[in-house]
């Protein structure tokens, strides 16, 4: 009688018409639009960055499986464009500032160390991209953090763009300085005059992205907005209730796309909608903290951080089992 072969893998176990790779793919043409407006606001040397992200991110997977002595043929079959979300991620989240090797070590970073070496998609203990972002600022914090280069289109309303020589955003602006920023509210949404990472800036183009995922089922898009909501009230309350924080706080720096691109990660995120609900508030509630705090933007370190309580949150909040009765006490027993 031949041996069986057993295969063991994290759950969940239930079979759907839509793979991984049609999921992925979804995320990819939803990542289009801001990938096309940082070209257009950042130039080609955005174009240059998001390719060597993507290029690295994919590389990285086909090397590594390939040490692993997979055959060629099997790793394009069973290619499921997670390493290409990675590596539009990685390279969207950092500014056109960045020197060229940047992209490429965080993206090798993130796929190598974060996903393959703990067994591959859906095996990972924290978001890869996330994290490839975070090495990428620990590691080159100098040109990371500073040296904001503004579009090539500048504001809107009132001529105002910001110094690209200073490394000021409008973040320092509100959470160091506390005072509003002076592009206003219309050129926050749009990207136009506003230093920052290459997809953050266009806000509009983040929300047609989220937009197309919430439409095609992918993503639940009331937990992006309930992690937006909860930073933005949470600022107000902590800048005395002053209402004009609001907006600004929330077209500021990364927490549209971290909100809708990361935080929503299938493997990285809570298994309950309380779960969720729970965690999504959490990320709003420490990410406006720590901003305030600290004058900078810590989305993807709030993420990374929050990542690492999903096991406990799910292992307190649970499903009721389907037919499931409470069994009383009984008295004297």
């Amino acid at each position: 009688m031949a041996d069986k072969i057993y295969k063991f893998s994290s759950s969940p176990h239930v079979r759907a018409p839509r793979t991984t790779r049609q999921i992925m793919i979804h995320v990819c043409i939803a990542l289009m639009p801001a990938c096309i407006m940082g070209v257009v606001l950042f130039g080609l040397k955005a174009l240059l960055l998001l390719v060597l992200s993507l290029v690295s991110a994919i590389l990285s997977e086909v090397v590594y499986l390939l040490i692993a002595k997979q055959k060629l043929n099997d790793i394009i079959k069973g290619f499921d464009f997670t390493s290409c979300v990675t590596g539009l991620l990685i390279g969207l989240s950092i500014g056109v500032q960045t020197p060229w090797y940047v992209p490429i070590l965080a993206s090798m970073f993130a796929i190598i160390v974060v996903k393959m070496i703990f067994g591959g998609t859906g095996k990972n203990l924290v978001n890869p991209a996330v994290t490839g972002r975070v090495f990428a600022f620990m590691s080159f914090t100098s040109v990371m953090a500073s040296g904001w280069i503004a579009p090539t289109i500048g504001s809107l309303v009132g001529g105002v763009t910001l110094n690209p020589t200073t490394g000021a955003t409008t973040l320092t602006d509100i959470f160091t300085n506390g005072t509003l920023p002076t592009l206003s509210n219309l050129d926050l949404f749009l990207g136009t005059g506003l230093s920052g990472c290459i997809g953050e800036t266009c806000k509009l183009a983040l929300i047609i992205g989220g937009i197309y995922l919430a439409v095609m089922g992918i993503i639940n898009i009331g937990y992006p907005i309930i992690y937006i909501a909860v930073a933005g009230l949470f600022t107000v309350a902590l800048n005395g209730f002053n209402f004009a924080y609001f907006l600004p706080s929330i077209l500021s720096g990364g927490l549209i796309l971290g909100a809708i691109f990361m935080a929503t990660d299938y493997t990285t995120t809570p298994n309950t909608t309380l779960g969720n609900v729970i965690y999504f508030v959490a990320l709003g509630l420490v990410t406006a903290g720590l901003r305030q705090a600290t004058g900078i933007e810590v989305v993807s370190f709030v993420i990374l951080l929050m990542n690492l309580f999903v096991p406990l949150i799910d292992k307190f909040v649970i499903n009721k089992p389907f037919g499931y009765k409470k069994v009383k006490k009984v008295k004297g027993a």
